[in-house]
């Protein structure tokens, strides 16, 4: 997928819902770092609408879903007020989507802006709930399991070393797994083994099924 024929969509999206894109950026497994050759395109939007909209006292709708290319695409996006509040409350995902390194679209200094507004507002028993409760569903898709999707080990990977950090550092996670990974001080052995599931993830399909890795 070229990230001209995302752009194209964009612009779509600002001309039919009548908004400005803010930030448009990639999440999930591109955005990790551990993604599959057949993975979608997680794009995910912030924007903004007229002045207008946000003077009407009744509520609108405040986000944007839409799939597209047989659902390889699909984009999702938060209105502006709706992102700050969720900001407020130290939302991970929305931590995550504004640290993405994949940006298809952005105004001029909005992610720095909101980056240094997102520290403010941090908030590290937040952030540990969110990855904590995702890292034990995650882990017990896959414990004890024969045969599991290597894409659901990797998220509890990920959620697993996201809490980890969370609990040994002041600051929020960083999204990109290669980031948590070098931060943490884990066994070069234990290391070696995730880069080298790394390595066969990018071979493999999101429908391959693993076995084995009890020691991690």
């Amino acid at each position: 997928m070229s990230t001209q024929k995302i752009q194209k969509y964009l612009r779509q999206i600002e001309e039919e819902k009548q908004v400005k894109i803010l930030l448009a950026c990639e999440t999930g497994s591109r955005a990790w770092g551990f993604p599959s050759p057949d993975s979608d395109f997680d794009v995910r939007l912030i924007y903004a609408h007229p002045k207008d909209w946000y003077l009407n006292l009744q509520d609108q709708k405040d986000s944007i879903e839409m799939m597209q290319e047989e659902n390889e695409l699909d984009f999702s996006g938060w209105d502006l007020r709706k992102t700050l509040r969720l900001l407020w409350k130290s939302n991970p995902p929305l931590l995550e989507r504004i640290q993405s390194p994949i940006i298809y679209q952005a105004e001029e200094g909005f992610k720095k802006e909101i980056l240094e507004l997102a520290q403010t507002c941090y908030s590290r028993i937040a952030t540990l709930h969110h990855y904590l409760s995702m890292a034990k569903k995650t882990f017990s898709e896959v414990n004890g399991k024969q045969e599991y999707k290597l894409k659901k080990l990797f998220y509890a990977l990920r959620t697993a070393t996201a809490s980890r950090w969370i609990l040994e550092k002041s600051e929020m996670p960083p999204i990109e797994f290669q980031q948590l990974l070098a931060g943490l001080g884990l066994e070069s052995s234990l290391l070696n083994q995730i880069q080298q599931l790394i390595s066969l993830k990018a071979t493999a399909s999101e429908s391959y099924l693993h076995t084995g890795e009890e020691a991690i």
